[in-house]
């Protein structure tokens, strides 16, 4: 008995039994149809975030900064001087800090206090900084210029993006001042020297314990003065900008640092020279003797962290390992990724053993449309063993025919499957826009998905036939047709 004969009648059988092989195909083509809705989901998150990873160029950033100090290592200062050394490191194509400070923005009547980002222009031309709804970058690292982001405009309540463009922005920031911290140190008053002098007894001076209280008594009022000096003598600094680009910050919010105002780098630092508003950094300065109050930025100026830019060919692993052993710890949104997908990798296996039960239930009705044929296909079975068919072949056929109710409701499923995640993610996206919510796509259909599915819905049909196909191969001719 040749194959093409075993299909003939195997759909012979089927057609005859319209309403069983309807009615079984059909528990194929809803277990199929949720495997696949429920992996297509899974699929379709795991597609967004690895498209908004490509979309910013996250793949190929890393995140570096300093490391606490330990019993073993000293910690590490992230300063200009140090990125200046990681741009020869193999593998580094760009590095640039994350530079924010406070600032009060004044743009037509309307006065916020944000915060701005200095950025160079070449950090602009990276996938996450380059999103302009509206407008240009900034011309150079000095220019006059300066680029707003969505939540600017959200913050100004601005419903027009081009409006802005043009438009005269007011940046002003507070500066401490040191020559007024070091006066109220000193405490220049009239007759307060004086009285602090008759204060001390002059002829208990040569009693140690006495003489070591005055000088800690002075000293830590002197420091006290100094600090409250410093911290509320502050000059205010004003730099004029033009607006001359809107940034979209919305998709990178939460991965990536955008502040609300991004200033050119030389720019930004005639905002932020001087000496830094936090007393531990001063305290630190004075300590090592590299306090500056030149324009340059000099030692003293450190960040929290900075992005180093891969080439395209870097081997993340190896420049990872460089970074660290320079006693700098680091961050890959590659790593995260990685993360998320194992995350997924879960969710969709949990998806699939859902999907798995309801396709074991299918099968058990095709095991029963198979069982309930032999019964009633007894003598054919044994006219084809009289007329020389093997066990084999009875057995084969059977199989063909449970094989056949699979890969169709495989196939019918898929497709309605698909029809299904469309009206779901059409109902979600409407659901979306109405809250205000970028609409995204919550599901997608890979080429894997459909190929696994049709082979997972054929491969537990053919399964579900073994018993029913192996109960038909042992009918005795003789018997059958005796009883017939």
């Amino acid at each position: 008995m040749t194959l093409v004969d075993m299909l003939d009648i195997a759909a012979g059988n089927l057609r005859r039994m319209k309403l069983r092989t309807f009615l079984t195909t059909a528990g194929v083509v809803i277990a199929i149809a949720a495997f696949v809705a429920m992996l297509s989901f899974g699929a379709g998150n795991q597609q967004f975030v690895q498209d908004q990873f490509d979309r910013l160029g996250l793949f190929s950033m890393v995140i570096v900064y300093p490391r606490e100090a330990t019993d073993t290592t000293q910690a590490r200062v992230l300063d200009d001087s140090v990125l200046t050394s990681f741009t020869d490191v193999p593998g580094v194509a760009m590095v640039y800090p994350y530079d924010a400070f406070d600032v009060r923005a004044s743009l037509a009547d309307t006065t916020v206090s944000v915060e701005a980002q200095a950025l160079t222009h070449s950090a602009l031309q990276t996938p996450v900084f380059s999103r302009l709804t509206a407008g240009r970058s900034f011309a150079s690292d000095s220019a006059r210029e300066a680029l707003v982001t969505s939540d600017f405009l959200e913050e100004l309540e601005m419903d027009s993006v081009a409006s802005i463009l043009g438009d005269t922005l007011v940046l002003t920031v507070q500066q401490p001042v040191v020559d007024s911290a070091v006066m109220h140190m000193l405490d220049i008053e009239e007759g307060r020297l004086e009285r602090r002098l008759r204060s001390v007894n002059v002829d208990r001076l040569f009693n140690t314990e006495y003489r070591d209280s005055v000088l800690s008594a002075e000293l830590g009022g002197a420091v006290q003065r100094f600090f409250d000096g410093f911290m509320n003598a502050t000059v205010p600094v004003a730099e004029t900008l033009t607006v001359v680009g809107v940034m979209d910050s919305h998709e990178s919010r939460h991965r990536v640092r955008i502040r609300p105002i991004i200033l050119p780098a030389a720019t930004a630092r005639k905002l932020s020279v001087g000496v830094s508003s936090d007393p531990t950094a001063v305290l630190s300065g004075l300590a090592s003797g590299k306090l500056s109050f030149s324009s340059t930025i000099g030692d003293l100026r450190t960040y929290s962290q900075a992005t180093v830019v891969m080439e395209p060919t870097a081997n993340y692993e190896t420049l990872r390992d460089t970074l660290q052993a320079r006693g700098f710890g680091t961050f890959s949104f590659a790593e995260e990724f990685k993360e998320i997908r194992r995350a997924i990798f879960y969710f969709n296996l949990g998806l699939g053993m859902i999907g798995l039960i309801a396709l074991i239930t299918a099968s058990l009705g095709i095991a029963n449309t198979m069982i309930m044929s032999i019964i009633e296909r007894t003598r054919e079975i044994g006219m084809l063993k009289s007329l020389g068919a093997a066990a084999s072949d009875i057995r084969l056929i059977f199989l063909v025919e449970s094989g056949v109710i699979g890969s169709v409701g495989a196939a019918l499923g898929i497709v309605f499957g698909w029809l299904v995640t469309r009206g779901v993610s059409a109902v979600a996206q409407a659901v979306m826009e109405r809250e205000g919510i970028d609409p995204i796509d919550l599901f997608t259909l890979p080429w894997w998905l459909i190929g696994i599915a049709f082979v997972f819905g054929t491969v537990v049909s053919v399964l579900a036939g073994l018993y029913p196909a192996a109960r038909a191969a042992r009918i005795d001719p003789v018997q059958a047709l005796r009883g017939e």
